[in-house]
């Protein structure tokens, strides 16, 4: 078993979803999280009264899955990273679940 987790700004909740219907991770939980990113330079003639801390409404996905379906959907998101090639690009993660009380 592993815990599979995906991060993405909102706009993506949707191709990750379907990423996971595609690597047969039919039960996942989500959240909406709040993104920073506080090492941009803000360009001077754009934001004039640039604040430097940005904001990103983002989303997580996880599911307790199979191991050949992480394993799938990682690839599944690495091709997608790759043909979508975003300032945004979806994050995931594998995590090695030791125990569980099922």
């Amino acid at each position: 078993m592993k815990f599979f987790i995906a991060t993405c700004i909102k706009e993506n909740q949707e191709n990750v979803q379907k990423i996971l219907r595609d690597a047969n991770i039919i039960v996942y939980s989500s959240m909406d999280i709040v993104g920073f990113k506080d090492n941009i330079k803000p360009n001077l003639l754009e934001e004039w009264f640039a604040a430097g801390d940005e904001q990103f409404e983002s989303s997580m996905l996880f599911s307790f899955t199979a191991d050949a379906n992480a394993v799938k959907a990682m690839e599944l998101i690495k091709q997608h990273n790759t043909v979508d090639q975003s300032n945004f690009p979806i994050r995931a993660f594998i995590v090695p679940v030791e125990q569980s009380s099922f």
